[in-house]
C-alpha cells in the first residue's frame, strides 16, 4: 500500500508537506504540483475523512469529457455548470482525449482532492470506477456506460436513434449507404454502427458489405480520411451515414474537395453540425439531446451528493430525428424513465 512517505520520497519533500497538501494547508505552488504528480504516478489516495477540513472540497464537481472541441460536449458541460452553479457548486473540466490512462489519472486526482462528485463520459466500456465508489465519491456516467460497479447513468438512445437516422438516407432515395463510425469499443460508436446495420438490413433485405464500413477517430480528419477511402472504392456509396458531427464535418469537407458535394452524395449527420458550417441540400441531421444529458446528469449527481441512497439508476433520452433544434430544458418527470441497473 502506498503511503505519504512514498509520495514524499518521490516528490522530494517531507511527509509533513504531503500532509499539508492533502489537507488544504497553504504550500508553495511548486511543491503542490510535485506532490500531486507523485501521488498520481504512485496511485496514492489519501483517506477521505481526514481531508474533510477542506470545505472547498464539497463545492467542486469534476466534469470529465473526451473532446472539449466537440460542440456536443461543450453544450453538455454548460448544462452541468448551469445546474451546479445554481446549487452553489463550481465545475472543474477535464479533457480525456479518449485516453483511458489519462482518464484514470484524472479519476485518482478527483478522488484524492476530494471533490463533491464526478460526471464522466467514459473513454471506453472498461473504465473502472471502483476507486471512486470505494471512497464514497458520487459518480454519474453521461453519454456512455462504464464497467462495474454500477453507478447512475444517463445516455441517449444511440441504437434506435442511429437506426432512424440512417433510414433517412434510404427514404431520400439513396441506395448504397456507407457508414463512418468512431473507434471500436467506444460505446456510442459501436451502438451507432449497429444502428446503421439495422437500417441497412431493413432497407435492402441483405447484410451490409464490409467495404462500406470505416471505423476511425471521432475527428474531422478521421471523417475526411474515411470519405476518401470510400470514394476510392470500385463501386463507391451514393450516401454516407456519419456517426457524429465531427465525422460529418469531415465527410462534407472531403466531398467538397472531390467535387462530389451533396445532394450528389447524401450525408446523414448523427449530431448537429457546427453553426459556421453551411449545410447544403442532401445533408440530413439528427439532433442528440446534449443539453438534456447534462441537465439530467447534474440533477442526478446532486441528488446523490445530498444523500440519496438506493440502486444505480439509468435514464435513456430520445434522439430527435428532425431539423428542429434540441430542447433547452430538463425533461420533466425524468424519474419515470429511470430504472435500476
Amino acid at each position: 500500500m502506498v503511503t505519504i512517505y512514498d509520495v514524499a520520497a518521490r516528490a522530494g519533500v517531507s511527509p509533513a508537506t504531503v500532509s499539508r497538501v492533502f489537507n488544504g494547508i497553504k504550500v508553495s505552488p511548486d511543491r503542490v504540483i510535485a506532490v500531486r504528480l507523485a501521488a498520481a504516478e504512485l496511485g496514492f489516495v489519501p483517506n477521505r475523512n481526514a481531508r474533510r477540513l477542506r470545505t472547498s472540497s464539497s463545492e467542486i464537481i469534476t466534469m470529465m469529457i473526451p473532446d472539449i472541441e466537440n460542440p456536443f460536449f461543450t453544450v453538455m458541460t454548460r448544462a452541468v455548470e448551469d445546474i451546479a452553479r445554481a446549487d452553489g457548486y463550481s465545475v472543474m473540466l477535464c479533457n480525456t482525449d479518449e485516453d483511458p490512462v489519462r482518464e484514470q489519472e484524472y479519476l485518482r486526482v478527483a478522488v484524492s482532492d476530494p471533490v463533491a462528485g464526478v460526471i464522466l463520459a467514459p473513454s471506453s466500456g472498461s473504465t473502472d470506477l471502483s476507486l471512486a465508489v470505494e471512497r464514497d465519491v458520487p459518480v454519474v456516467c453521461v453519454d456512455r456506460h462504464a464497467a462495474g460497479p454500477a453507478v447512475d447513468t444517463v445516455v441517449a438512445d444511440n441504437l434506435m436513434g442511429a437506426t432512424s437516422s440512417a433510414r433517412l438516407a434510404w427514404d431520400a432515395g439513396y441506395r448504397r449507404v456507407a457508414c463512418i463510425s468512431g473507434p471500436e469499443n467506444v460505446e456510442t460508436a459501436d451502438d451507432r454502427y449497429r444502428g446503421w446495420m439495422s437500417a441497412y438490413r431493413e432497407a435492402t433485405g441483405t447484410e451490409p458489405p464490409e467495404e462500406l464500413v470505416v471505423r476511425t477517430r471521432y475527428t474531422v480528419t478521421g471523417g475526411e480520411e474515411a470519405t476518401r477511402k470510400l470514394l476510392a472504392l470500385p463501386n463507391p456509396p451514393d450516401a454516407i451515414f456519419a456517426a457524429n458531427n465531427k465525422l460529418a464535418s469531415g465527410v462534407i469537407r472531403a466531398l467538397a474537395a472531390a467535387g462530389r458535394m451533396p445532394p450528389e452524395i447524401g450525408v446523414v449527420s448523427f449530431g448537429g453540425l457546427p453553426l459556421v458550417l453551411l449545410v447544403p441540400a442532401g445533408v440530413m441531421v439528427s439532433h442528440l439531446p446534449a443539453r438534456q444529458l447534462g441537465l439530467t446528469a447534474a440533477t442526478m449527481l446532486l441528488e446523490r451528493i445530498r444523500g440519496l441512497k438506493g440502486p444505480a439508476r439509468e435514464v435513456v433520452l430520445p434522439v430527435v430525428i428532425s431539423d428542429e433544434d434540441e430542447g433547452l430544458s430538463l425533461i420533466e418527470g425524468h424519474s419515470e424513465s429511470v430504472r435500476g441497473l
